[in-house]
């Protein structure tokens, strides 16, 4: 069983993630303007692909932890596919 300062530890570096995601969201938006009047890169064309594909991910996840019995659920998903988690969230999942 966790600790109060394990739970709280693990509640800030989620929340941390939470953020990174939130700041890749927007740096998708701001490269998805550019694109409506500006050629990308094709670097660029890649960080959108991939920030994209993160947000997908990110929506079946979300669904799962909802669903009644979710939040058990999802560490059983994640542990099955991995690939389930937006790249913030999988950074560390080798440590769990």
């Amino acid at each position: 069983m966790k600790t109060a300062e394990e739970i709280r530890a693990l509640l800030h570096k989620n929340k941390l993630r939470l953020h990174q995601e939130l700041v890749q969201s927007k740096e998708a938006m701001s490269l998805i303007r550019k694109s409506t009047h500006a050629k990308l890169t094709p670097e660029e064309r890649q960080k959108i692909y991939v920030l994209i594909l993160d947000i997908c991910k990110s929506i079946p996840a979300l669904a799962v932890f909802l669903l009644p019995g979710g939040a058990i659920l999802l560490p059983l998903l994640i542990k099955l596919i991995p690939d389930i988690l937006p790249s913030a969230f999988r950074e560390d999942a080798s440590e769990h």
